[in-house]
């Protein structure tokens, strides 16, 4: 059986659909529409190198794997080696309606069919620079989610035992906090607000640690350019404009404003038959922080722009939904700052189109 394999696949092209896990790698190899071969080995690259070039000598391979939590170093390995790799998305791999068994054999062997018969979409691989740049900006978002747990904490703290009667109810400054140190308390409670204080403050440091690290980004020869152009658009800030460049990359990739818009995931979704049209909420594709990000400076942009500010009134007026139509906003601020990268002109601030 092994010989038969072999001869079918020798100097042949070969498609193998890898399904990723923690510990183990499931292997599907497909060529001449059929499956040739089968297996699962430790997720070491070495063993997945070694397994494509003696098994498969002088053979053209093509691998393909959801994107998942071992990001994209796989591809450059992989890539590096002289083999085609395609990452592509979970949610777009496509599948039989009717199938109700998931095992990572079968995950495997249905990427591997996929490949062969070229029924699949690719994500787009930033390059190991900018992977490791934006890390910087997804590590930041994380530290001040939990700078923000850590303040919830605290005030959650003093209700309990009583003690928030003499605290601001506003928004809470650093002194405020730093007052918690003085408050009469017993000794197991000084420990335990000294120990939350003190957390808060070394998150603290951290980010600007951090926020630091993004402003040298900013003056970082490849993303100077394209960060001032985004911070020329209306309620875009230097560290909006950093992290939308090192999440997007190279604007240019999008072919127009809708790819723009459907891949930061403001579209809205539709699921139509015949003369029947039903269009649902947004897709929510790509990054939800994203999507936070672009809502967020859609408020202040409409306070600055006429243009963004009509078209808030407008989609107000026609929904009824003050958050459709922000929405809307932001989607549109996204393809207009598609249009300012692409063009390297700064935005005009009222200009329609």
């Amino acid at each position: 059986m092994r010989k038969m394999q072999e001869f079918i696949v020798k100097d042949n092209r070969i498609f193998v659909g890898l399904e990723d896990s923690k510990k183990t790698w499931k292997l599907c190899v497909r060529s001449e529409g059929m499956i040739v071969h089968q297996t699962s080995m430790p997720t070491k690259y070495e063993n997945l190198r070694n397994y494509l070039t003696h098994r498969y000598p002088g053979c053209r391979v093509k691998v393909i794997y959801e994107a998942g939590f071992q990001g994209f170093w796989l591809h450059d390995l992989l890539k590096e080696d002289g083999f085609e790799c395609i990452v592509t998305p979970p949610n777009k791999v496509v599948q039989e309606k009717d199938n109700r068994v998931k095992t990572d054999k079968i995950d495997a062997s249905r990427l591997a069919k996929n490949l062969e018969h070229g029924d699949y979409r690719s994500c787009h691989v930033p390059d190991k620079e900018l992977r490791e740049d934006r890390q910087i900006s997804r590590t930041l978002d994380q530290i001040q989610k939990d700078i923000k747990r850590t303040k919830s904490r605290i005030r959650m703290m003093l209700y309990y035992h009583g003690l928030h009667t003499d605290l601001p109810d506003e928004t809470w400054k650093p002194s405020d906090y730093e007052r918690l140190r003085e408050i009469s308390v017993g000794d197991s409670l000084k420990i335990a607000f000294d120990a939350t204080l003190d957390l808060l403050e070394k998150l603290g440091a951290l980010r600007n640690r951090l926020m630091k690290a993004m402003q040298r980004l900013c003056k970082k020869e490849r993303y100077e350019k394209s960060a001032a152009l985004k911070a020329s658009s209306p309620g875009i800030g230097w560290l909006s404009a950093i992290r939308f460049t090192l999440e997007w990359g190279d604007m240019s990739r999008f072919a127009n404003g809708k790819k723009m818009g459907s891949f930061s995931g403001l579209t809205s979704g539709e699921y139509s038959t015949g003369d029947t049209v039903r269009r649902g909420r947004i897709t929510k594709q790509s990054s939800p922080r994203v999507r936070a990000w672009l809502i967020e400076c859609a408020w202040r942009a409409i306070k600055l722009d006429p243009v963004l500010l009509h078209k808030y009134r407008q989609v107000w007026k026609h929904s009824g939904s003050k958050k459709k139509a922000i929405v809307a906003v932001a989607r549109k601020l996204a393809v207009r700052m598609r249009i300012v990268e692409v063009r390297q002109t700064p935005y005009c601030i009222g200009v329609s189109e």
